[in-house]
């Protein structure tokens, strides 16, 4: 691996970890439900945007398919979250 892709790789993770720490902060004083509901989407984008670049530093495709489970579940979870926050209740 070339030494600037590897600085890269370094700097975009410790990006990544600053922004989850600001996400981190929003989960825990937010105004509102739906304030700490955007962050923990948030987290979850930034945690699967994680371990792609994991995936891209050690070049292996098991990260990537972890990658792509934590998007699932997120997505799931985001959207029961919404329906919970609408209606009160998630399953009728």
């Amino acid at each position: 691996m070339s030494p600037l892709l590897s600085y890269a790789i370094t700097f975009t993770l410790s990006a990544y970890g600053v922004a989850m720490l600001l996400a981190l902060l929003r989960v825990l004083r937010g105004p509102s439900a739906q304030d700490r509901v955007l962050a923990l989407d948030f987290i979850y984008i930034v945690g699967m945007l994680l371990i792609l670049v994991i995936g891209i530093r050690y070049a292996s495709t098991t990260y990537f398919e972890a990658a792509l489970l934590i998007a699932l579940f997120g997505f799931v979870s985001s959207a029961a979250m919404a329906k919970f926050l609408l209606r009160g209740e998630v399953i009728e």
